[in-house]
Order: C-alpha cells, then sequence, then structure tokens
C-alpha cells in the first residue's frame, strides 16, 4: 500500500512538470521578437550592412515586435544570408529573452583582379571570385593576367603575401604572364620584381627582403630596375 502511494506521488509530480514545461514552452513560443542581433564574427570591415542582413531575416513590412517566433523560418533566413555573395557562413538563432540573432561569417577578399575585358571583381581567401562591395573597399593588391582557371594557382601566393606583414605593405600589383610566371609590382618604386612560378614562395620571399634590406642599407636600391627571384639559391638584380 505504502509503496503504490509513493508511485501514485511519482506520477502526479511527473504530471505537474511535464504540464509547467509544457506550459511554460507554449507562452514561450507564442511571445513575439524583441529585436534583432547582427554579428559580424569575422575580423573584416562590413562588406554588407545591417540593413540589408535585417531585410534577409525579416522580409515582411511588419515591425519586429509584432512577429511571432513560432512563425519563423529560421532555416530559410539562413539560406537567404548564405545566399548572399558577400556571406560565407551564417547561423540564425532566436535567444531566450525574445531576439533573433544572426552571426555572420563573411567572405574574406585578399585581392582585387582586373580582367582583360576590363571587369572587376575581388579573389577571395578559397580562391573564389567575390563581387565588390559598395559599402566598404578591401585594401588588397591589384592582380592582372589570371583567368578563373588560374585562380587556385595564385591564391596559395596571395595568401603568403597577406600573412607577411613586410610583403603586404610592400606589395601592391600581380601580372600573370602567359608562361605562368608572375611579376610583381612594389609601393613607391619602379623596380620590377620576377617572381617567376608561385612555388617556394617562403624562399623567394626571403631572398627578395635580404636584398631590399642591404640595398637599402647602402642606399643603392635606386639603382635597380629589375630583380629576379625566379632561382631559389640567387637573387638576380639589373641596374639601371
Amino acid at each position: 500500500m505504502k509503496r503504490g502511494l509513493e508511485i501514485l506521488k511519482f506520477v502526479l509530480l511527473l504530471g505537474v512538470i511535464v504540464f509547467l514545461y509544457s506550459f511554460s514552452k507554449k507562452r514561450n513560443d507564442a511571445r513575439n521578437l524583441s529585436k534583432i542581433n547582427v554579428e559580424f564574427v569575422d575580423g573584416n570591415s562590413p562588406f554588407i550592412t545591417h540593413n540589408t542582413v535585417n531585410k534577409l531575416l525579416i522580409q515582411s513590412q511588419e515591425e519586429v515586435g509584432n512577429i511571432g517566433k513560432e512563425t519563423l523560418d529560421l532555416i530559410g533566413m539562413e539560406r537567404r544570408l548564405k545566399e548572399n555573395p558577400m556571406v560565407r557562413n551564417a547561423q540564425v538563432f532566436v535567444s531566450v529573452d525574445g531576439a533573433l540573432g544572426a552571426k555572420i561569417e563573411q567572405r574574406d577578399p585578399i585581392a582585387r583582379v582586373l580582367t582583360k575585358d576590363g571587369l572587376s571583381f575581388y579573389l577571395d581567401a578559397d580562391g573564389k571570385q567575390m563581387p565588390l562591395s559598395t559599402v566598404y573597399s578591401a585594401r588588397v593588391p591589384i592582380v592582372t593576367g589570371v583567368t578563373e582557371a588560374e585562380f587556385e594557382e595564385v591564391t596559395p601566393l596571395l595568401l603568403k603575401i597577406r600573412e607577411d606583414d613586410f610583403m603586404y605593405r610592400s606589395i601592391v600589383g600581380l601580372n600573370r604572364n602567359r608562361n605562368g610566371e608572375i611579376e610583381m609590382g612594389l609601393r613607391k618604386s619602379d623596380l620590377k620584381v620576377f617572381f617567376g612560378k608561385p612555388i617556394l614562395i617562403d624562399k623567394k620571399f626571403q631572398n627578395f627582403k635580404a636584398f631590399y634590406k642591404k640595398t637599402k642599407q647602402d642606399s643603392t636600391l635606386y639603382m635597380y630596375d629589375k630583380i629576379n627571384l625566379k632561382f631559389e639559391s640567387q637573387v638576380i638584380a639589373t641596374k639601371k
């Protein structure tokens, strides 16, 4: 008898807990949105505005406070954000206080490509074409002489340039010749740098920095108009 009473109490307690949980969940689901929080999780300046993100999230004309949480299509919102050409990845969720949140990872431009047809677009860190932004212009090297087929070939070199502070500050442009060799343009200098094929990148950077430092120290840099880094073991410099 005592055991049966304990079981009855347990069942009643479990029923109360289930009822309170269901009641709380129903009330929580019926609440309207309180606000929209947009967070850019990458370190880049925004290439897409908060207003554009808000419009991709909420496509109706209703005020945020009038939109019920139960009506939200979070998967659809994520899909619309990911379809935007400036967005690499996105997560959409609703917080416990009723705020609609969006965490956005933007695409990461590492170069600006100029084509023979006069078109201009970014090349991103994944080696893919990315449109220019009307909101922000990235400070990246200008690349010419490449087609989509060569994006994968030049991307590792461009990433290495960005990772190296000296090279990033020095290199303003790259041109790929028909034979696949790279010529670099320097900031505030008419010195032409023939890099060769985009291989042995770290060694060639080391050779270039050693040459640049030496000629800077003895004030002879201005005497040269070409430097050839094609060969791993030596630097060939041509005087004017």
